[in-house]
């Protein structure tokens, strides 16, 4: 709908993230461009190249940042010749020896490998290179001042207490996306304004319910791009424990502000009801004020989309930087986006007057393996 806002809300998930930039490029191809958009850890970072580019260079700055952070481990013939889950295995563990080129670098010496020798540190990794990628390729002064307006999210580490840097509130630096992204152990926090802030996927892995307090009246369309599902088989083995438990721990969020939206919205729809039927004397209390306040005047579609791991990721899928696995990420994200547009509820949801449409189109797996 012409005069509806979009907004694109980032969930956090380390390497998985490519999965959110391929999802952009393909939105951004469809002409689907945010005015909005909120993000957390890696989405923050997804977040800020996006916002901090003119439109016509956003993907290439993307494409710019996960090809090198994925540089060191390239799409080799070598991962045709062992079995898939081992190579992510190994490319996995190559990171955690490593680093990744332009994001974070292991302290000397390797400190993942002797945590307990290394007390006087407060990180495993160094996150200088990514300050330098970041003013490389976000246009800060653009951000600022002319791109979609820019919100993510992080902790205070005395307080505990959930912060959100907005570009509708202050100038957005580098500091404040690397905030969002300090996942301890690994990252050291982030001093910003005097403050020490870690990632803020500790409180909440999503920015949605952000984005849904602090909307203005009138239609919305919001793209969420998740990277756990919340939606998976019994784990058979200890691997599959801790990948599981990333999923339930990181997706939660999401479908806790889902469902409570979506209760907001049939609480004001029945205000409004009771509203036309009161007399006048009483339609002016404070208290039927209160009730039809208890969400922004307009109706929501909520489009989910949603990375659903392939059958050989496991628990090491959100720090498994090698190429290879980047551009499958990359791939599927083009691909979910491709098969929301083209559904037939996608075009539907304009037929109705529901205060909150929730379309998770990329969900059934015969569908998805219709779809190539």
């Amino acid at each position: 709908m012409a005069d509806e806002r979009r907004v694109l809300v980032l969930q956090g998930g380390g390497a998985l993230g490519a999965y959110q930039a391929g999802a952009f490029q393909r939105l951004a191809e469809a002409g689907e461009h945010p005015h909005w958009v909120a993000g957390i850890s890696i989405g923050a970072i997804n977040a800020a190249l996006i916002c901090g580019n003119r439109p016509e260079a956003r993907v290439a700055a993307l494409e710019t940042f996960w090809h090198r952070i994925s540089a060191a481990l390239p799409a080799s013939p070598v991962a045709r010749m062992m079995p898939r889950g081992v190579f992510g295995e190994m490319a996995a563990a190559a990171v955690l020896a490593t680093g990744a080129p332009g994001f974070f670098t292991p302290r000397l010496p390797a400190a993942a490998l002797m945590p307990w020798g290394l007390w006087h540190l407060t990180s495993l990794y160094d996150t200088t290179p990514l300050h330098r990628t970041l003013q490389e390729l976000v246009d800060f002064d653009y951000l600022n001042r002319e791109g979609p307006r820019l919100s993510v999210g992080a902790v205070d580490v005395q307080s505990g207490n959930f912060a959100y840097f907005d570009s509708a509130e202050i100038r957005i630096r580098p500091e404040h996306i690397m905030a969002s992204g300090a996942l301890p152990p690994g990252f050291p926090a982030v001093q910003v304004a005097g403050r020490s802030y870690w990632d803020g996927g500790l409180v909440s892995n999503t920015p949605l319910q952000y984005v849904m307090e602090r909307r203005a009246d009138g239609a919305l369309c919001v793209f969420q791009v998740d990277l756990f599902n919340a939606r998976g088989p019994l784990p058979q083995t200890l691997d599959e424990v801790q990948s599981r438990e990333k999923d339930i721990r990181f997706s939660s969020r999401t479908r806790l502000t889902t469902d409570r939206f979506r209760e907001l919205a049939a609480l004001r729809a029945a205000a409004e009801r009771l509203y036309a039927r009161l007399p006048d004397a009483l339609k002016d209390d404070p208290d039927m004020a209160v009730l039809r306040g208890a969400t922004p005047e307009g109706p929501v579609t909520l489009v989910h989309l949603i990375h659903r791991r392939e059958p050989y990721e496991g628990a090491a899928k959100d720090y498994e930087f090698s190429r290879l696995t980047m551009q499958e990420h990359w791939a599927a994200g083009e691909r979910d986006v491709r098969r929301t547009l083209n559904h037939p509820a996608w075009a539907g949801r304009h037929q109705t007057d529901e205060a909150l449409i929730v379309l998770d189109l990329t969900r059934d797996a015969a569908d998805h393996a219709k779809a190539g």
